[in-house]
Formats: structure tokens, C-alpha cells, sequence
């Protein structure tokens, strides 16, 4: 059979079942050659047994990668769970409203020749406001304009005075290209994610020639006029009590070497900002958090940690309970059992914070039902990490192991009830990146890394405030030009 030209769905069905069970045949046959292999070697029996249970657990690993489902969405077995009340019936897939669109109304007319009556011959007259009525959603296509722009000058009879038509704002002086044109190219660089030589090539189809590199003037010139509200914006973020944090690689282009840039992001409720740093060390980890005094929700990497050392640090630690839920669930398939019963708890936790409202307002109700609710959850993950039974070096091990070694952390949001569970947040607020990152393959330089740093602190704090991401770069723009302080977003969102 040839897979990669076969379309038929049972037929794949019935292959991947054959597969699987051919796999299962081979995972068995290996764990018994191994055995007596160990045995023939001398091996003592402690030795077979850790070696057989790594293989289970590979073998199961790799299964779950072939066969298992992606998603970390759990069934509804678990226990201390309220039952998810089931979705209504969908009831058809109507039209979707189009509140921001124009109404462009078309009146049809039939041909002078059609306007005949088809009973007696007389003519047909318009039925004053009958209409067959009908939408449809049309494209119109972007166009490119050269504007010549005439100033009208002014002169006096007397000959002591002549005045000029004042010109339009320009991005500075000498400018060809409008600030509309370069916002339009940052909006689809960074929240479109759409490389400069991509959008070189669709406006050369629209009847632009230009090349790359000017639009890079356009968005490098943009990025020094918006400098003082993107340091503006990471200095709010590092004002607010409980923030997110985490990296995730940014390559820099140009080099021989492996890049080993990271993009390292902070989030607060209203706003996220981006550094774009030259590793994940400790180092750089100071100079994004470095003073900073609150709590900082973040993975088990280390050098979070080490922000939190000593007896001066004003730096607290939250860890996130969706990555330790990840470890347990990567163990399930070897010990079903055990994980069952803690997943069910953290289920549970899950569904303590779902009975709270979102924000400040939720507070005082989180507090007490972290209090009454979660704490006693807390303390059963507790006895089960400490009563399990596990085979060392195994997936459960290594999960209670990863949970044990970050508990306190794990544990602060009992006392804070503005910590949330989990760094989902964060990790939300990097998709933007990582689509970019996958679409540009990072930056050619370092200067476009503190650009491509400053237009994602932007974009994405627009989007995180419900705003137009291209409407507020251009307001943000327009008062830098002004000379104006930048409203960030969370100011233009509180404005309405």
C-alpha cells in the first residue's frame, strides 16, 4: 500500500489499526529479548525490572505520539469533578452579523427590452419600493495612490508677504511614503505576520514596485518614533503585583553559529511586553525582571529561580499547575491508575476557579474558596506524592519529582488570590511570536530584534485590550508626531 498516495479513510483506519497492533508485537518481543539479555549478562533482577519499565514507558511514549490524541483535554472520568453540563444543540450554521462592514446598496433594473408584459404586451412599470432583496459580501481590492500634493501659495498686492498651504504630516521630512503606508506594512509584518519580501511581491501584483528594504525604513523609522511608549509599556507591566513570565527561542539570522536568541515576555492582566535577548541565562533573565518586587508566575526553570534567591529578593515565585498536569499526563498511559486519581485533583482545582469572576472583583470569593475548597485539594496531591509507590527514574517518578521540587511555588496562590493557576496566559500571549518567528525565521540583525521586540509589545497589548491593532498604531504614531505623550493601550481601551 502507498500511504502517501492513498485517500480512502477506512482504508488508512484499517492500516494505522494493523500498524498499531504490529507495534504492540515488536514492543513485546524487544521487552522479552531484553530480559534475557539482561539475564544471560548476569544483570540482577532490581536491574531487569528498571530496565523493562523504561522500555514500557518509551514504548508507550512513542505510541501515544503515533496513535494518541494531541490535545490535553481530559475526559469525564475523573474524580471530584462537577460534571460539565453538555453544550446546547447547534442549530444550524446561519449568516454571521457584519456590524463593522459598509452597506453599499446596488439597485438592479431589467433591460428596456425585458420591461414587457408577457400576459398582454403593455409595458412593465417600476412597483415602487418592491424589491427582491438579497447580501453579498464583496472584496474590493486595495489600490496604491501617488498623491501629488500643491500647496497653493498667497501673496499680497503690496509685495511683503507671501504664506504657503501648510503640508501634510509626513513620517519625517522628505518623506516619500505616507504614515498610512507605513503602518500598513508594520500591521502586516507583526500582527499579520507577512515577511517584507511577501508583501513586495503582493504589491508589486497591485502595481507598486519597491523593494524590501525601503519597507524596512518605513517600520525602523516608525520603531524610533514609538521608543518612549514601548519603555513606557514594559514599565507598566513591571508595576503591576503578579505577572507572567516566560521565553521561547527568536533565531538571528547571519550567523554561523546556532542562534541561541531568546524572545522573553511578560504579562499582565492589560498588557505584555517583549525583550529580545541574546540567550536564557540568568543574565538576561535580570535585565527583563531584574528589581522586580512582586510575584512572578512562571515554568520550573531555573533561572527563575534564581531571581528569587538571597535575603533581599523582592522577587516571589508562582508556579503553574498546567505544566505539572502535563508531566502526569505524559506518565498516564504507563500507570493509568495513579495519574487517574491526581489528575482528577487538579481537575478539581480547575473547577474551584471556574465558580470565580475573572479580576479584582473576584477576589474576596477566590480567597474563601481557595481557603475552604482548594486547600483541602492541595493537601490529598500532597498525601498521593507522598504515599505512591513508584518505580525511580519512571515517567510517574519524574512527575511527582518535577511537582515536589516546585510546591511552594505551586502552593502561594492558597495565600494570594490574584496568582492565577497557571501560565496559560503567557503562553497565549507568545502565539504571536512564535507564528512570526515561523514566518520570518527570526531577524536578520540586532536592531531588528529591539524592532520586532517594540511592535509585539504593541500589537499583541492592543489585541489583549480588545483594540484594533493598526487603528492604535496609528494613534500611537500620530502623537509621537504631535510631539504628544503615547497613550498605551490599556489607556486608550479605559477611555473607550
Amino acid at each position: 500500500m502507498r500511504f502517501d498516495t492513498e485517500n480512502d479513510p477506512e482504508v488508512l483506519r484499517q492500516a494505522a489499526l494493523l500498524l498499531e497492533r504490529e507495534n504492540q508485537k515488536l514492543a513485546k518481543k524487544i521487552i522479552e529479548l531484553t530480559a534475557e539479555l539482561l539475564a544471560l549478562k548476569g544483570g540482577n533482577p532490581e536491574q531487569l525490572k528498571l530496565r523493562i519499565a523504561e522500555l514500557e514507558q518509551q514504548i508507550a511514549q512513542k505510541n501515544r505520539l503515533l496513535f494518541g490524541e494531541k490535545s490535553e483535554r481530559r475526559g469525564g472520568d475523573e474524580q471530584d469533578v462537577p460534571p460539565t453540563p453538555p453544550k446546547p444543540p447547534q442549530k444550524g450554521h446561519g449568516p454571521k452579523a457584519q456590524p463593522s462592514l459598509p452597506i453599499v446598496e446596488v439597485v438592479h433594473e431589467l433591460d428596456e427590452a425585458d420591461k414587457v408584459c408577457g400576459s398582454c404586451g403593455g409595458a412593465l412599470e417600476a412597483w415602487e419600493g418592491q424589491f427582491e432583496e438579497s447580501e453579498e459580501i464583496d472584496f474590493v481590492p486595495r489600490r496604491f495612490e501617488l498623491k501629488k500634493h500643491k500647496r497653493q501659495k498667497y501673496r499680497c498686492r503690496c509685495g511683503g508677504c507671501v504664506e504657503t498651504a501648510p503640508a501634510p504630516m509626513k513620517l519625517f521630512e522628505g518623506a516619500r511614503y505616507s504614515i498610512d503606508f507605513a503602518v500598513e506594512v508594520a500591521t502586516e509584518k507583526y500582527c499579520d505576520h507577512a515577511p517584507l519580501e511577501r508583501q513586495v511581491r503582493k504589491m508589486r501584483r497591485e502595481g507598486l514596485l519597491v523593494e524590501s528594504q525601503t519597507l524596512w525604513d518605513q517600520i525602523e523609522r516608525l520603531a524610533r518614533l514609538l521608543s518612549p511608549g514601548y519603555e513606557a509599556l514594559v514599565r507598566h507591566v513591571l508595576s503591576q503585583p503578579v505577572i507572567g513570565a516566560d521565553e521561547t527561542r527568536w533565531p538571528l539570522l547571519g550567523k554561523n553559529e546556532p542562534s541561541r536568541w531568546h524572545a522573553w515576555s511578560i504579562v499582565a492582566p492589560d498588557a505584555v511586553a517583549y525583550r529580545i535577548l541574546e540567550g536564557r541565562s540568568s543574565a538576561e533573565a535580570k535585565q527583563v525582571l531584574g528589581g522586580y518586587e512582586g510575584v512572578v508566575m512562571c515554568d520550573g526553570y531555573a533561572v527563575y529561580k534564581s531571581l528569587a534567591k538571597g535575603e533581599n529578593a523582592k522577587t516571589k515565585l508562582a508556579h503553574c499547575w498546567a505544566h505539572v498536569r502535563r508531566e502526569f499526563i505524559e506518565a498516564e498511559k504507563s500507570y493509568p491508575e495513579a495519574t487517574k486519581a491526581v489528575l482528577g485533583l487538579i481537575r478539581g482545582l480547575y473547577a474551584v476557579e471556574a465558580e470565580c469572576e475573572a479580576g479584582a472583583a473576584g477576589d474576596e470569593k477566590r480567597r474563601a474558596l481557595r481557603e475552604n475548597v482548594s486547600r483541602p485539594i492541595i493537601d490529598r496531591i500532597q498525601e498521593f506524592a507522598t504515599t505512591t509507590a513508584v518505580v525511580p527514574g519512571s515517567s510517574l517518578d519524574k512527575a511527582i519529582q518535577y511537582m515536589a521540587g516546585m510546591w511552594s511555588g505551586l502552593t502561594r496562590f492558597l495565600v494570594d488570590p490574584r496568582v492565577p493557576l497557571d501560565n496559560n496566559h503567557t503562553e497565549r500571549a507568545e502565539r504571536g511570536v512564535v507564528v512570526g518567528r515561523k514566518n520570518h525565521y527570526g531577524s536578520r540583525s540586532k536592531r531588528g530584534t529591539e524592532v520586532a521586540a517594540l511592535f509585539y509589545s504593541y500589537v499583541e497589548s492592543a489585541k489583549l485590550c480588545g483594540l484594533d491593532p493598526k487603528a492604535y498604531l496609528r494613534r500611537a504614531v500620530m502623537a509621537a508626531l504631535r510631539g504628544e505623550r503615547i497613550a498605551l493601550p490599556h489607556e486608550v481601551a479605559a477611555q473607550g
